[in-house]
């Protein structure tokens, strides 16, 4: 089952994502130029904000698709004898400050996050089914209802961010109580 990698963001999330940049974008122009009058400083930070605005929106996306998209389709994690991918998820998956992109497999015996290429902190994370303790929505930033927060009944922690995360965590829960 190939999917397309694809970033979905609602009106709210582009809105508030639009005004962040441009308010701190300005903010950092505004704090390092000095030379100016208080009018010229707003107007240019204004401006130059609302071009970040644009490209981190717009253009940085398009860019990340062509980048990562090409090398998220191709990741295949290791199986285990007799293993069979059911679903794959696109994902990211916290791993301290780091979100390591990739994707969640749901197999008939295990969860597994296999990052891509352009990470840091790259491989495949394990997680049994029978090892899994809780799965619960989580949101991220406080501001965003896309994560899942899983616990292992050792207490490890597993933080993820994905797309359509209800859809997501019920396919999670399903293979749990199996």
């Amino acid at each position: 089952m190939k999917k397309d990698f694809e970033i979905k963001m609602n009106w709210k999330q582009i809105t508030l994502l639009g005004i962040s940049i441009t308010f701190l974008y300005g903010l950092i122009l505004y704090l390092l130029n000095t030379s100016q009058s208080l009018d010229a400083i707003i107007k240019q930070s204004l401006i130059y904000g609302v071009a970040m605005t644009l490209f981190f929106i717009f253009l940085f996306p398009w860019m990340m698709k062509k980048l990562v998209g090409k090398r998220i389709n191709t990741i295949q994690p290791e199986l285990l004898e007799n293993e069979m991918v059911n679903d794959e998820i696109f994902a990211n998956l916290f791993k301290g400050i780091e979100g390591v992109g990739g994707k969640i497999f749901l197999t008939n015996e295990r969860l597994i996050f296999k990052s891509h290429s352009l990470n840091i902190q790259k491989g495949q994370t394990n997680i049994k089914y029978s090892d899994i303790l809780s799965v619960s929505k989580k949101k991220t930033a406080k501001l965003f209802n896309n994560g899942i927060k899983l616990i292992t009944k050792k207490g490890t922690t597993y933080k993820f961010v994905v797309n359509d995360r209800d859809t997501e965590l019920e396919k999670i829960q399903q293979k749990i109580n199996l």
